[in-house]
């Protein structure tokens, strides 16, 4: 079972970004099927970790998007991308001391997060006027900033 589903409801409207959103949605359902089947805590810890990698990279290209459009409702958005990557922080950080984390409440706050934001923010972000797709970034450097944010997050001493 998927642990996010893409509903059309999270469409903005803009091809490139919307693209990304379901590519983000099919590589977090991809790592919780891994994270499903194993109870390896460096398997755990990595998956945990490209998720986090993908959505902060993919937030990071929004910021500055955001930014450079002069989008007055920034700094709310941004601090809506932190909460969520807080919370997989703390996720990462249990797994890597070996607490565990409670399953169900991960999933509750990974898929009512995106349901919230899609439909809040990331839709006032992308209807407002002149608003328009952050600039294109080649799949290598994607990766670069992917395994950037993936080896900050695991790396991070205790």
């Amino acid at each position: 079972m998927a642990l996010l589903e893409w509903r059309d409801e999270y469409l903005t409207g803009i091809r490139g970004v919307d693209y990304e959103h379901e590519e983000l949605i099919y590589r977090i359902n991809a790592v919780y099927a891994l994270i499903q089947g194993s109870d390896d805590p460096a398997v755990v810890v990595d998956g945990l970790g490209e998720i986090y990698g993908r959505i902060a990279a993919h937030f990071a290209l929004e910021e500055r998007m955001m930014l450079r459009y002069d989008y007055p409702d920034y700094a709310a958005h941004r601090d809506d991308h932190e909460h969520l990557l807080e919370r997989l922080r703390a996720t990462v950080d249990s797994w890597r001391k070996l607490l565990r984390f409670d399953r169900s409440a991960f999933e509750f706050d990974l898929r009512s997060w995106f349901e919230h934001h899609f439909g809040t923010h990331d839709a006032r972000l992308h209807h407002s006027a002149g608003m328009r797709e952050h600039d294109p970034v080649s799949d290598s450097t994607l990766r670069k900033m992917v395994e950037n944010e993936k080896a900050g997050l695991i790396d991070r001493p205790d």
